[in-house]
């Protein structure tokens, strides 16, 4: 059932989240980079994948040190050059956050990689 309440950046979502090789989705975490202005202005969510720390590392994955405060049940890394938007009721549960240097770091990688703008 998805959530009405509007997310956070910084909060770790599950929603279904689109593959980027192919039409398809998987039902996994994300963690919100968007402020709480664009899911209230437009509907939607910018997020970043989350995924099992046993997978292969990438250069940029962020470890997230707190899994339970992220609701999380496995070491699990934040995979900042996967992003996606979503619409905001796609999302079923917010599962926890995580913090602000961990998100800091995610939008620090997005910026880095989207250049100057």
């Amino acid at each position: 059932m998805p959530t009405s309440d509007t997310p956070e950046a910084g909060s770790i979502a599950v929603l279904p989240f689109p593959y980027a090789d192919r039409l398809a989705e998987k039902r996994r975490p994300a963690l919100v980079v968007s402020a709480p202005a664009l899911a209230r202005g437009h509907g939607i969510v910018w997020v970043a994948m989350v995924t099992s720390a046993k997978n292969e590392r990438w250069p940029d994955d962020i470890a997230i040190s707190d899994l339970d405060r992220a609701g999380l049940t496995s070491p699990s890394v934040i995979r900042p050059v996967k992003i996606a938007t979503v619409d905001s009721t796609r999302i079923l549960r917010i599962a926890g956050s995580v913090s602000k240097d961990e998100l800091n770091a995610a939008r620090q990688t997005l910026t880095r990689l989207l250049g100057n703008l």
